[in-house]
């Protein structure tokens, strides 16, 4: 019985520490994504079923962002007000606010992971940061997973978990931060043809 008492007095004299310790991972994680203005990298996006597509980055802080994909003409744009769905194969977009959607924490101006997200779990695995966080009013939702290198501190991949519980994974490389990047990768331009008719 006195070794039991031993093993919880510890544990409740270490848990302020932990969640002193949780609370600035948070915050360290907060700062860098704060301080992300222009970025460009590769990405690899992987589905729950095993399927594969890569493709071009694009983030222009606060508002917009872009996702252009080699392997089909698909795409998906964040203007600063709406965020666009382009599907090659039926020739059509759809499209929701911004605010309506999961990019809306990484895109709003005074980011915040903690305002109304919930950060339901910080771990520290495979030299990752990694980061569980859930919207406060609709935990059931889905959640998003960050993934943060210890050395340098880089948001390196995320998981996008949906209702059902399948996720999606997004892994960046190549990263290119406070570059020029041109307006009209931010605007929603219908393609002519098989391209976007912004492309180069």
């Amino acid at each position: 019985m006195k070794k039991v008492f031993l093993v919880l007095l510890t544990l409740l004299s270490t848990a302020p520490l932990l969640a002193h310790a949780a609370d600035e991972d948070v915050q360290r994680a907060e700062n860098y994504l704060r301080s992300l203005t222009t970025v460009k990298a590769d990405f690899i996006q992987r589905a729950d079923n095993g399927g594969q597509l890569s493709g071009t980055f694009y983030l222009n802080r606060p508002g917009k962002l872009r996702f252009e994909y080699n392997e089909v003409n698909d795409f998906i744009v964040a203007d600063g007000i709406f965020i666009y769905f382009y599907d090659s194969e039926l020739q059509e977009q759809s499209n929701a606010p911004i605010g309506q959607t999961l990019a809306d924490f990484l895109l709003r101006k005074d980011l915040s992971l903690t305002e109304d997200l919930k950060v339901i779990k910080v771990e520290h695995k495979n030299n990752y940061q990694v980061l569980t966080l859930s919207e406060k009013d609709d935990e059931g939702s889905g959640a998003v997973k960050l993934f943060f290198t210890e050395s340098p501190y880089t948001l390196q991949k995320w998981h996008v978990i949906d209702a059902a519980g399948l996720t999606t994974e997004i892994s960046l490389t190549n990263m290119q931060r406070d570059i020029k990047l041109s307006s009209s990768l931010f605007a929603y331009i219908a393609p002519k043809g098989d391209k976007p008719a912004y492309n180069e």
